[in-house]
């Protein structure tokens, strides 16, 4: 067994210039602004920052099929997929585009996290930041919401592989973990809590849904607020983690449940992801953190960031020096008409606390889960 891992941070330059096409969501840059701004901020050097490897495709065989593997890579190397091929597995639709990194860069994700889960499983303690993950929408033998593969599933599996048994997966994105979910269902070592938008797509994870006894499945209504995360948090990821014990916890932390995010309707502050890396991280000896959703570049930024400073240990200034300010005033939506963010948003990176009232929608389920 090796000593204690990281914390440490996956990143890659694939993710720079590469996008899925000037009207998806996911034209904005992301991991290249976190790794820009930690970089600014002094926040990764030699020792703590690796290369992620790119997953071979018999690794992602643990998932998804190889009929679609060879279907996903074949399709980057022609730049394009046949009616029947789009229909049978959701390649060259709006939502996941023909683009030319349409396989090397989610197996780029996979490859990080699959690597990330045998340092740690090897360890008997550790920490390791892989923003390009998150894709938690993956299905076995069809791309689905942003998602060509599902790199929450394997690095999971390649936790497993590698000895670990009892696991956890925490989603806070402000979408459903609907390829996660049904991966794990009716696993008694397995617990997954999801707090998710209600009626959002993918429309899964509904309150009932417990996926065999796996899940605890959260749906919040519009304008969640630090809060009524906090009473969540406090109410039921931290008791069912507590009781739980997990040998490792993978925290998926999309940025598309905070106020600035174009595709959901929550409004969180990032304080509320960085208070759930603080709460979770003692609650196991292992922990892998991943990005996810977020479709705004400056608060995926700023987040992810913020969250890569807390696992790391490093201080938040209240203000950023300028080279790091100077990478948000860099960024842009890179098309569209949507406004540029107000002056504190590209000085600093904590957000203002968004408090409020705990409305009675979310006692009243947290107290239906508490039952279970």
């Amino acid at each position: 067994m090796t000593g204690i891992i990281g914390p440490l941070f996956f990143g890659s330059e694939i993710y720079r210039g590469s996008s899925y096409g000037k009207t998806h969501p996911l034209r904005v840059p992301r991991v290249p602004t976190v790794m820009d701004l930690c970089r600014a901020m002094g926040w990764l050097t030699a020792e703590n920052y690796r290369t992620s490897p790119r997953a071979k495709p018999a690794s992602l065989l643990s998932f998804h099929t190889a009929e679609y593997i060879a279907t996903l890579q074949r399709a980057q190397a022609e730049g394009a997929v046949d009616p029947a091929t789009r229909e049978r597995h959701g390649l060259g639709t709006l939502s996941n585009p023909i683009f030319p990194e349409m396989f090397d860069r989610p197996a780029t994700g996979a490859g990080g996290v699959m690597l990330a889960a045998e340092l740690l499983a090897h360890a008997p303690a550790g920490a390791i930041h892989v923003p390009g993950g998150g894709t938690h929408h993956g299905l076995p033998d069809r791309a689905n919401g942003f998602c060509y593969l599902n790199d929450p599933v394997l690095a999971l599996h390649a936790l497993r592989r590698n000895g670990l048994r009892r696991l956890a997966y925490v989603d806070i994105d402000a979408h459903h973990p609907d390829g996660v979910e049904p991966a794990f269902a009716n696993d008694p070592d397995m617990q997954m809590i999801s707090v998710h938008e209600e009626d959002r797509w993918p429309f899964t994870g509904a309150l009932t849904d417990t996926a065999g006894g796996s899940a605890f499945n959260l749906p919040v209504p519009r304008g969640l607020n630090d809060t009524e995360f906090r009473a969540i948090l406090d109410g039921l990821i931290l008791p069912r983690l507590s009781a739980f014990k997990p040998e490792a916890i993978v925290l998926q932390a999309g940025a598309d449940a905070l106020l600035e995010d174009p595709l959901s309707r929550l409004s969180l502050s990032n304080n509320a992801h960085v208070a759930a890396l603080r709460a979770l991280r003692p609650l196991s000896p292992r922990l892998m953190l991943l990005g996810g959703g977020g479709y705004n570049p400056w608060s995926v930024g700023r987040c992810w960031s913020a969250l890569w400073a807390t696992l790391a240990g490093f201080d938040i200034p209240d203000r950023l020096p300028e080279p790091a300010a100077n990478v948000l005033r860099a960024l842009s939506w890179n098309g569209g008409a949507r406004p540029r963010p107000e002056e504190a948003i590209l000085t600093t990176l904590l957000d203002p606390p968004r408090e409020g009232s705990v409305r009675p929608e979310i006692t009243d389920r947290l107290r239906h889960l508490a039952r279970r």
